[in-house]
């Protein structure tokens, strides 16, 4: 109990941050509720809080982030998912390879840290700031490193979404084909609702679900960054190492909500209430995340994520592309 109360200061200052992001967000859905309160987090980070806020704003950062993404999973609807059929998971196995690939070699030669260099690659290829959420935890990434990754995902979601209606028009493509396009090549989900529905009715329907099956996406990855980053601790001989603390158990707990929300009878809308609660979480955790970053620090060393965000988006958009004219018609 008494490390409850001493950490309700840092928790409600977050929930108060939250409040206005999120109403804002809802206003503004391609900006986003999260990117907002990350914002308005580091601009506050200026004020020198009393020290009984530091407990509980470390624990919104941390432990929340991660219990808002099991909430996530009650919008889930597993048998949706599957209809998007192997025609998505073959698409995404391709796209998620080369992203994957391209941040590993980019942030390389850019000489981004170990940590960003991963968040920019997940979030750019999975689903964007949920992705990046999910990921921090697991390989016990800094709020720096977290505040870094969802500027560089931000900037390009907003691009994307007025880019490419205008650039599908261009090409000529089809409803199905900006559908698979939208859903794979733009990282999250307010982006792909507007760009979806902006091109057609038809192909925003199709977007939201491909999206819905790379959300899902975070699972694989996230268990094999677990396991990465327990050998990597093993083998420096980390006297904090243990497997069962860095495994992702939150994951499980996604799984287990989406299983619930597709088999068992919920009231209606509780599910998804439950999902907004997350995402209202999520902003939380993204206030408390820029509550301990130094605004001026990220902006002066910020454009190697920006470019290696740049590079990843490209890459995953060229890629869905080639997979989808580049393989014989029976598939696509």
């Amino acid at each position: 109990m008494d490390s409850v109360i001493k950490k309700l200061p840092g928790i409600s200052l977050a929930a108060i941050i939250a409040v206005p992001a999120w109403v804002l967000g809802q206003q503004f859905p391609v900006i986003g509720s999260p990117v907002l309160g990350i914002l308005f987090g580091m601009l506050l980070a200026f004020w020198k809080r009393p020290p009984a806020f530091q407990s509980g704003v470390t624990y919104t950062s941390k432990k929340l982030l991660q219990y808002s993404i099991i909430l996530l999973g009650f919008d889930m609807n597993l048998f949706q998912i599957f209809q998007a059929g192997s025609q998505t998971l073959l698409l995404m196995a391709f796209t998620l390879t080369a992203t994957f690939l391209g941040a590993y070699l980019v942030g390389k030669a850019l000489k981004v840290d170990r940590d960003t260099n991963i968040l920019v690659g997940v979030g750019t290829a999975i689903c964007g700031g949920s992705a990046i959420a999910a990921t921090a935890p697991v390989i016990g990434a800094k709020d720096e490193d977290v505040a870094r990754s969802i500027s560089t995902i931000f900037l390009f979601n907003v691009i994307a979404a007025f880019l490419f209606p205008f650039l599908g028009h261009t090409m000529q493509m089809s409803d199905f084909h900006f559908g698979l396009w939208a859903g794979t090549a733009i990282n999250d989900t307010s982006s792909v609702v507007a760009a979806g529905y902006t091109f057609s009715d038809a192909a925003g329907n199709l977007a939201v679900i491909v999206k819905l099956t790379r959300t899902l996406m975070i699972i694989p990855v996230t268990l094999v960054l677990a396991f990465y980053t327990a050998k990597r601790q093993s083998r420096t001989g980390s006297a904090n190492y243990s497997f069962a603390k860095i495994f992702p158990w939150f994951v499980v707990g996604f799984v287990a909500a989406a299983v619930i929300n597709t088999f068992l009878p919920l009231p209606a809308g509780m599910g998804k209430s439950l999902a907004s609660f997350g995402k209202f979480v999520i902003v939380m955790a993204m206030a408390a995340i820029g509550l301990n970053t130094n605004l001026i620090d990220l902006v002066k060393h910020g454009w190697r994520p920006v470019v290696l965000g740049f590079s990843c988006w490209a890459i995953l958009a060229v890629t869905s592309l080639a997979v989808q004219y580049g393989l014989p018609g029976s598939l696509f």
